[in-house]
């Protein structure tokens, strides 16, 4: 049954309390939006990320360091979840590496203080 569209009862949708969201959750919904916003700012998202507008190496570096950050501050609460945010987070590493014209040395690379050196 379709909503009464004369009806004057407001739709509320599903809303969680943020007080309510356990911390690993907050953390984790935080990492894959640094994760996604990188992947974006690479080109990952196109079919050619060397020609894609999206790309942004200088925004990638600022995302992939933030979500370093996030990872290595928090691995302890992550549980199950931490294995995959830093397989991502390296898949991320890698991808920026192969993507710069003049390659970071290792260990200097974005996030790279945080998590040691990506190959």
């Amino acid at each position: 049954m379709l909503p009464d569209m004369n009806d004057a009862t407001p739709i509320e949708p599903d809303v969680r309390e943020l007080a309510d969201i356990p911390a690993v959750e907050v953390i984790s919904r935080a990492a894959v939006m640094l994760m996604s916003s990188a992947a974006e700012k690479l080109g990952l998202a196109d079919p050619d990320p060397d020609t894609s507008p999206r790309r942004d190496l200088d925004e990638a570096r600022r995302l992939i360091t933030a979500l370093a950050g996030l990872i290595t501050a928090s691995v302890e609460y992550l549980g199950p979840h931490a294995g995959p945010l830093r397989d991502g987070l390296q898949s991320l590493q890698r991808a920026f590496r192969e993507s710069s014209a003049h390659p970071d040395e290792p260990g200097t690379g974005p996030g790279e203080k945080y998590t040691g050196p990506v190959y």
